[in-house]
């Protein structure tokens, strides 16, 4: 218990956990319907894509977060428009896209004197998250949490079988824009505490051990979770004790995690066909 109890004696631990729980659910939802739609690239190229948005917002005296959202929301747009307008695959223009805004946003924050570290950004600061980031990634989180939930089925029914939802009548355009408007605001509400590169790999682990272990959307939302939640807890925990970055620290556990859960399948499948084999 004192091994567990012990960082939460310090206050900047306390809002590490709180924002890392906060990000590791609201991603592991998230992660279920990028797997499930093979949009995995996407949120990599969101994330990648508001590093001008951080800059632009700076100079202009806004809030970073704004910049930030507006800046990957124009990313999957821009994905999407070039996707639908040109003979190029989309893995191809979101390739393009992302790695063009992604340099631009380099070629901006070393050239304009700002307050953003890039390792940061990059990286992510969980450790020195403050109270207002910890509330503003708490409204944005759970704002985006909520709205998924509710709308599962219309979005699990769409990242499935797009045109089966749009025989039923679902409205596929708005779900399809509501999907990028979410996965932008879900990157943004992470980009403090994970960093750009860190939350691609929370936005897409989660939702392949999920894949892996159920056979059912809601028990995968549930695997998903509770494998973010104990990655979350165990990272930041093991961060305090072992003096490493937390972030880092709560993707490798996810890998491992998604390691033992493909190893696991493996040895299911051996023995199911043996077992076949012997009938």
């Amino acid at each position: 218990m004192d091994f567990l109890l012990e960082p939460l004696s310090h206050e900047f631990m306390q809002r590490a956990l709180a924002v890392s729980l906060l990000i590791g659910v609201v991603c592991a939802i998230f992660s279920c319907f990028l797997v499930l739609k093979g949009w995995s690239l996407m949120g990599d190229a969101v994330s990648h894509a508001v590093l001008p948005g951080l800059a632009v917002a700076y100079v202009a005296g806004v809030p970073l977060l704004v910049g930030a959202f507006c800046a990957g929301l124009f990313c999957a747009l821009a994905t999407g428009f070039l996707k639908e307008n040109s003979r190029v695959k989309e893995d191809a223009v979101m390739g393009i896209v992302f790695s063009g805004m992604f340099a631009f946003g380099l070629v901006l924050l070393t050239k304009i004197h700002t307050d953003v570290h890039l390792m940061h950004v990059l990286f992510g600061d969980v450790l020195g998250v403050s109270r207002a980031d910890l509330l503003e990634t708490a409204v944005i989180a759970g704002f985006c949490s909520l709205v998924m939930l509710a709308k599962r089925r219309d979005l699990m029914l769409y990242c499935f079988d797009p045109a089966h939802a749009s025989v039923v009548g679902l409205p596929v355009r708005v779900l399809h824009f509501g999907l990028l408007v979410l996965l932008a605001l879900t990157v943004v509400a992470a980009l403090k505490a994970a960093g750009i590169i860190l939350v691609i790999a929370m936005l897409v682990a989660p939702g392949a051990i999920g894949f892996l272990v159920a056979r059912s959307f809601d028990r995968m939302l549930i695997v998903a979770v509770s494998a973010s939640v104990f990655s979350c807890l165990a990272g930041t925990v093991l961060s305090y004790h072992l003096d490493a970055a937390t972030a880092p620290l709560i993707v490798v556990i996810q890998a491992g995690l998604f390691g033992l859960a493909l190893a696991a399948r493996q040895v299911l499948l051996v023995v199911l066909r043996r077992k076949a084999g012997a009938i």
